[in-house]
């Protein structure tokens, strides 16, 4: 048996994790920049309040109905998912998470006798624990596991635990399942089996196997398996390196010079980094690249960008970032209001599977490796952006968040505190 454990709203319900009065009241969380929304509460969206909708087309809406709104907080979000992937991994030996608020646990091998009250009890320990609340939905296949976890969102009364595995149940779900909702049928997936006449899982499960395999190839046949019972999608309890890795931001206002420029690109170096380190990863290329705003077409365009190839692959903060500053030097051009930058590695290896050239400097290496571990063990233990490099200003990237809550998990500064009386 799988499992898939799903935050509910998780943005918003990690707004409201230390601020229990909101509870009850429509909250939404913006995209960087403050743009769109990209989380709503349950009573944000039975306000009508869609997902990605500009800001500024739902400000009546907010206005007249109190809705509470908070800039995107990923610190935050990060933390508590990284607390109930904590409170998941006490239940099952192997937990795969599939994105920031969602995670598979893999059953099999285990002697369960009731797999509808762990359903129940694991979506109870996170919300006893976190403050998180999780639907979870255990069944035969992953993708089961997913509708079934989508059935506790819809009926409070499975109490957030859903075991979905007699076939006469299964059966009974994905006749009314919507094709266009199962997970891994994409948007032209989802078109052609319109055009076929294909409307719910059900249909799309009792397809004849060779039409799946020559219109759908092996993905959409996996899939098709999977809602038949049988497992086909692998279990990953270990998460791949990403094979690049970006940081980019859209600024709050244009910039027009070139030292307020290379810190907002110092910022970008110093996040690319501190990805590579969490993966075990390094460099061989990186690429630097800034824009002007499209939308202004009387203003002078422009897109540049420069690449810049290590010696010798690395994950050290001074080389890297040093290297994305000198980068953003030389591709600034005055007159130009840069509205877009960000920083690319475009090549990188595995820690583990490199091996350095006979001509580099062992004892600088070393020294620039000390380095970065001290940053790394200050940063942990203080919180992100303790240590700066001079070029970086205040650490902070120029976006509008003027709605962002506290990092109550993550900085000192804003832990809460309580007083007896």
């Amino acid at each position: 048996m799988f499992a898939l454990a799903d935050c509910n709203n998780f943005f918003a319900s990690c707004e409201r994790v230390f601020r229990p009065d909101l509870n009850g009241r429509p909250v939404i969380v913006l995209s960087n920049n403050d743009g769109c929304a990209v989380a709503r509460s349950n009573e944000a969206k039975a306000l009508g309040i869609k997902m990605g909708a500009p800001y500024f087309k739902i400000r009546d809406i907010i206005e007249k109905n109190d809705v509470a709104v908070f800039s995107s907080n990923f610190a935050l979000y990060g933390d508590m998912s990284g607390r109930v992937q904590e409170v998941l991994r006490t239940f099952a030996p192997s937990v795969e998470q599939y994105s920031i608020d969602e995670a598979f646990m893999d059953f099999r091998g285990m002697r369960i006798d009731d797999y509808d009250a762990l359903a129940k009890e694991i979506s109870r320990r996170c919300r006893q624990l976190t403050a998180i609340p999780v639907s979870v939905g255990i069944a035969p296949t992953k993708t089961l596991a997913k509708i079934a976890s989508k059935l506790c969102k819809q009926y409070p009364k499975l109490q957030g635990g859903c075991y979905m595995h007699r076939p006469q149940d299964i059966e009974k779900v994905l006749r009314r399942f919507p094709v266009s909702d199962v997970w891994g049928i994409g948007r032209r997936s989802a078109a052609k089996l319109a055009g076929m006449g294909i409307d719910t899982a059900w249909e799309y499960a009792n397809l004849p196997e060779a039409d799946v395999r020559k219109l759908f190839a092996l993905p959409g046949w996996r899939t098709w398996s999977e809602l038949r019972g049988i497992p086909s999608i692998e279990f990953e309890d270990m998460i791949e390196p990403r094979q690049s890795i970006c940081v980019s931001r859209s600024f709050t206002k244009e910039i027009n010079d070139a030292p307020l420029l290379c810190e907002q690109v110092a910022n970008f170096a110093e996040g690319v980094v501190r990805k590579l380190r969490e993966q075990q990863s390094l460099a061989l290329e990186m690429a630097v690249f800034a824009f002007t705003n499209r939308f202004k077409e009387n203003a002078p365009q422009a897109f540049s960008s420069r690449l810049s190839v290590f010696a010798d692959a690395t994950s050290e903060h001074r080389i890297i970032v040093s290297a994305a500053v000198k980068a953003a030097r030389e591709l600034f051009r005055a007159g130009y209001g840069y509205k877009k930058a960000g920083v690319v590695i475009t090549k990188l290896v595995q820690q583990s599977d490199y091996v350095k050239s006979l001509f580099s400097d062992e004892l600088s290496d070393n020294k620039e490796e000390k380095l970065s571990e001290s940053i790394d063990t200050i940063n942990r233990s203080f919180g992100r952006g303790t240590i700066l490099f001079g070029v970086q200003g205040d650490g902070r990237i120029k976006m509008s968040r003027e709605h962002q809550s506290p990092h109550y998990t993550t900085l000192w500064k804003d832990i809460p505190k309580a007083s007896v009386k």
